[in-house]
């Protein structure tokens, strides 16, 4: 079980760690640590992690397929796929963003971005740059990429190998 209490889970760590540290452990805790304190720093700006992606998703300045194309609700967990959390309500959050003039959404439950949306979109992003720095506080770049090509050889070693 991964202790809720981070510096908890720290302290468990011997200064002195070896290798036969369990990575799955740790990468799951850090995930997460970093998806919860991510999270909480959006709300503190107002907005949720969900809600971004939807605006993301919508807008074709970011990631719209066909220059902004309008999206219905089950088009966007499926682009989503891979990130999105099984307690996300992209509906829920989409009905906010209608609240809030973000989206207009047609008769058939396609969403589309307002300028509005775009606006709110371009706000958001300016966040990432200081929520990125506050998660990567006091860890020196050339540690981070290290630590990052760990990570990838770890999934490579992991990944299995099609045979041909």
């Amino acid at each position: 079980m991964i202790p809720n209490d981070i510096e908890g889970a720290m302290m468990a760590l011997p200064m002195q760690a070896d290798a036969s540290q369990v990575a799955a452990y740790w990468t799951r805790l850090a995930y997460e640590s970093i998806i919860r304190f991510t999270r909480d720093e959006q709300a503190k700006r107002g907005f949720t992690q969900p809600q971004f992606w939807i605006l993301r998703h919508l807008s074709r300045h970011d990631l719209a397929p066909d220059d902004g194309a309008a999206m219905t609700i089950p088009q966007l967990q499926q682009a989503m796929t891979e990130y999105i959390r099984p307690d996300d309500d992209l509906a829920s959050e989409a009905k906010v963003l209608l609240g809030r003039g973000w989206i207009h959404a047609d008769h058939d439950g396609y969403l589309r971005l307002t300028d509005a949306g775009e606006a709110a979109r371009l706000q958001m992003k300016q966040s990432a740059p200081e929520i990125r720095s506050l998660i990567h506080r006091d860890i020196d770049d050339a540690d981070y990429v290290a630590a990052l090509r760990v990570l990838y050889k770890l999934i490579a070693n992991t990944t299995p190998v099609p045979e041909r």
